[in-house]
């Protein structure tokens, strides 16, 4: 049976089986041609199996107040074999035999919301219906099951991360002496898990790996929502191959991506966060609480900038002429939803000239008016956490950039730029520590279909900004701003709704925007209470004219992540 879903209506089918193996970490290495509007490439996955991840959550779990139910298993749908050349797949017996389907006389765990809770943190906790739980259901093979949607899948194969020099201390038992499955795993095991402090030289050995030799085809097959992979008698998480690659090819009609033309009618392409996150992008792991850390190198003709979640300000190298390679990295663990490109002809805007009568100037903070409330110890997964970062925490106005096309340099400059640092100082000033190193601010074309997007050291913003006025453009960058913290820093543990997120942003937007400003506390009541009358009424509108099912509230657990937040 095919899964028929409208992605504007309907949950999404979460089929990744993230209750039995998580990846940890993504390599992507893609090239942008924007003739054939493909991006084609690789990407490598650095998975860990649920023995080891689900003994490290335990921990956490005990701080949180969790439920402890079982997992749904459903049906997959009937496969679509790749018609590729060197593809290999297995046959749809094999398939049928893999998964236990829950059919009318037996038990859906699923409460009547549709949602499936497991008992561990990194379970695919899911809103929607559609979920796949796959595993060893006897003596059959385990399958990798990775949400997909609109890609050509063309090869996948096991990386021989043993052949990389350097490895070997990465092998504690002396009995592992012969390269084997068990020792590539336990390479594998030791690197995802190195200290936050070895960050560094964890991604140099995933970029040394991500190049490693393969050592073995694997056999694959996809269908409408899902890849699935498998091993020839590999028959647990543990045992499956826990580097894998594969390369694939976007298809110009994938949804998850839009090729178009920016302002200045130059060609580009953007991630749009939804209706589908990123699957039409690259196999992934979709539940948000599949969190991964990831890199990626991304090439386009030299005419082009890349700009990406990453943590560093990549500047372009040139591989070869009339190309350019951009390189982005970013180690807060995330859900891959988040992960976002945009490629075009952008420009990077600085303000010139500084106008005396701008809202605010940059001030540091001198050490004693520094909120080092945020310092300490966080009871999250361990990574390089800029909010036990001393120096992090006084850091008023982090690093940004502004990109756009030329064709609106001069109301970037009129408007936006002259904005962004009372408003980071503002967010500064009320929340403390910002969770993300640097912004980089693109103006993205006419076509995008709202006013803001926030993810990752990036944020989208639409160009009906620029021609509003400093109050629109100064509170809709205060409200992607705020998701910096409540969406991305900390979001629901499932896709149920983004209302929460949205809630706190749109009131923090208010506060931000005030605090920029400079207002008097009369000042400041009053604009609120005005924006709040004017947002009541709007909402008493939108419930006249939506369906009953609509009007209702499905309430999700909070978490760490959630995904992109377009507003």
């Amino acid at each position: 049976m095919d899964i028929q879903l409208d992605p504007a209506r309907d949950d999404l089918p979460l089929m990744a089986n993230t209750s039995h193996i998580l990846v940890k970490h993504y390599v992507l290495d893609l090239d942008v041609d924007f003739e054939s509007q493909v991006m084609e490439g690789t990407i490598v996955l650095f998975l860990e199996d649920g023995n080891r991840f689900k003994k490290q959550n335990s921990s956490i779990e005990e701080a949180c107040q969790s439920e402890s139910n079982k997992a749904c298993k459903f049906g997959m749908p009937e496969p679509c074999h790749v018609s590729v050349t060197n593809a290999r797949t297995f046959s749809s017996e094999m398939e049928y035999n893999d998964f236990a389907i829950c059919s009318k006389g037996e038990k859906d765990t699923s409460d009547k919301d549709g949602n499936h809770d497991n008992q561990e943190h990194a379970s695919g906790i899911s809103s929607s219906k559609y979920c796949c739980d796959t595993g060893n259901h006897g003596n059959e093979d385990f399958l990798l099951v990775l949400d997909c949607c609109d890609l050509s899948v063309l090869k996948v194969e096991e990386v021989d991360v043993a052949a990389v020099p350097g490895m070997e201390k990465f092998t504690r038992s002396p009995k592992l002496t012969v390269v084997s499955e068990e020792l590539r795993n336990q390479i594998v095991r030791e690197l995802v898990t190195l200290p936050a402090d070895c960050w560094r030289e964890q991604l140099d050995y995933y970029a040394c790996c991500s190049q490693a030799p393969g050592c073995g085809e694997l056999l694959f097959d996809t269908d409408r929502w899902s890849l699935q992979i498998r091993k020839t008698g590999a028959q647990t998480a543990t045992d499956f191959p826990h580097a894998i690659r594969i390369w694939y090819k976007t298809k110009p009609e994938g949804r998850s991506v839009t090729w178009t033309s920016d302002q200045s009618d130059r060609p580009c392409v953007y991630t749009v966060g939804s209706p589908i996150n990123n699957r039409a992008l690259f196999p992934c792991q979709e539940p948000p609480v599949a969190m991964s850390t990831w890199q990626a190198t991304v090439r386009a003709a030299a005419s082009f900038v890349v700009l990406m979640s990453g943590e560093n300000s990549a500047k372009p190298t040139q591989p070869w002429e009339g190309c350019s390679s951009w390189y982005y990295y970013v180690t807060m663990p995330m859900p891959a939803s988040t992960f976002t490109i945009a490629v075009g002809c952008w420009t990077e805007m600085k303000l010139e000239t500084c106008s005396s009568n701008d809202l605010a100037t940059e001030r540091p903070l001198s050490p004693s008016e520094a909120d080092f409330r945020h310092v300490g110890v966080c009871s999250h997964m361990e990574y390089p956490c800029r909010f036990q970062n001393a120096s992090a925490a006084t850091q008023e106005i982090i690093p940004f950039r502004v990109f756009a096309p030329v064709c609106l340099k001069g109301a970037c400059q009129e408007t936006l730029l002259r904005l962004i640092p009372p408003c980071l100082s503002a967010a500064h000033s009320v929340l403390g520590t910002h969770p993300f190193s640097r912004l980089d601010i693109l103006i993205v074309p006419a076509s995008f279909p709202s006013l803001g997007m926030a993810s990752p050291h990036i944020m989208f913003l639409s160009q009906s900004i620029l021609t509003g006025g400093s109050h629109l453009c100064g509170t809709r960058l205060c409200h992607e701003i705020a998701h910096a913290w409540f969406g991305l820093a900390i979001g629901a543990r499932d896709w149920t709704e983004e209302w929460l997120s949205e809630g706190f942003a749109t009131h923090l937007e208010d506060v931000f925007w005030a605090a920029a400003q400079q207002l008097d506390p009369r000042e400041a009541r009053e604009q609120q209470e005005l924006r709040a009358c004017l947002r009541w009424r709007r909402l008493q509108d939108e419930m006249r004219c939506s369906p009953e099912e609509m009007q209702v509230l499905r309430f999700p657990r909070v978490g760490r992540h959630s995904g992109n937040f377009s507003s």
